[in-house]
């Protein structure tokens, strides 16, 4: 079984090989995104050096290894599951020998290593070349980010499979899907770090997940996260990973007594 989902680590893979023309016009777009934001975080702190927490420095390689790392860890797996229930094939894979949700993980991780392969690197490599990214010169430092960025990849993965789950029990979860995905980019941290945001709110996000995908990671690779703390970060992102197990289980052992199939 096993065997089974590295086939389809590798079937996706090879899958979005055959569009990859798509994802070279989005190195692109990512890297107009991280000059914008580039450009208007040197407006903002004008002659401040520092701001947030944040240098100048830092916030440049902060914005820069943020959107990239969005690259890998983005995927579509709710939109999958949502039309998955509603034309009804889901029936089909929930008696089928595997478990449906982990294949779904596996189909996420071969887009997500395709991404990082062919979207994340030449993006930060381009980044790197048009703008003042500094990065990191201690290879525990990248070997550390690498970990975090997997995880990045598990718990955002683990947001769309509830997100997606959640089409067993609404006729269109387009609307909770498209919340979701403004929350993550807005409370992960990708669009305004974390410690930007006002004290309360700042508070607020400690207690949930979304800081673990992207805040966290970009924390340790700028090297705003001292050395001693980097274990409590890590910690903290296999802590939200094994959380979020149990809703997905609940929900999942919920949703298999029921399927609404739409014009079915």
């Amino acid at each position: 079984m096993a065997s089974a989902y590295l086939d389809l680590i590798r079937i996706r893979f090879l899958m979005m090989l055959a569009y990859r023309v798509n994802y070279y016009s989005g190195i692109i777009i990512y890297a107009i995104n991280i000059g914008a934001y580039y450009f208007l975080w040197g407006a903002i702190y004008g002659a401040q050096e520092t701001l947030g927490g944040f240098t100048v420095s830092q916030m440049t390689t902060y914005v820069a290894v943020s959107w990239m790392a969005r690259a890998f860890y983005f995927n579509n797996l709710d939109r999958e599951i949502g039309n998955e229930i509603r034309d009804g094939s889901v029936a089909i894979q929930m008696i089928r020998p595997y478990n449906y949700l982990v294949v779904k993980m596996m189909q996420g991780f071969g887009e997500g290593i395709f991404r990082f392969l062919l979207f994340m690197i030449p993006g930060m490599a381009l980044a790197c070349l048009l703008f003042p990214v500094k990065l990191p010169s201690d290879p525990g430092i990248w070997a550390v980010y690498l970990v975090m960025l997997f995880f990045s990849f598990l718990i955002n993965s683990q947001i769309n499979i509830l997100t997606g789950l959640a089409a067993f029990f609404v006729e269109s979860s387009e609307g909770m899907m498209r919340l979701k995905r403004v929350a993550v980019d807005l409370f992960s941290g990708v669009i305004v770090p974390i410690s930007f945001f006002p004290g309360w709110l700042e508070g607020a996000m400690r207690w949930l997940p979304f800081q673990a995908i992207t805040y966290l990671p970009s924390s340790v690779f700028t090297g705003r996260t001292p050395a001693g703390e980097i274990g409590v970060v890590l910690g903290l992102q296999l802590l939200w990973f094994l959380i979020l197990l149990l809703p997905i289980a609940l929900v999942w052992r919920s949703a298999r007594t029921r399927l609404f199939v739409q014009g079915g």
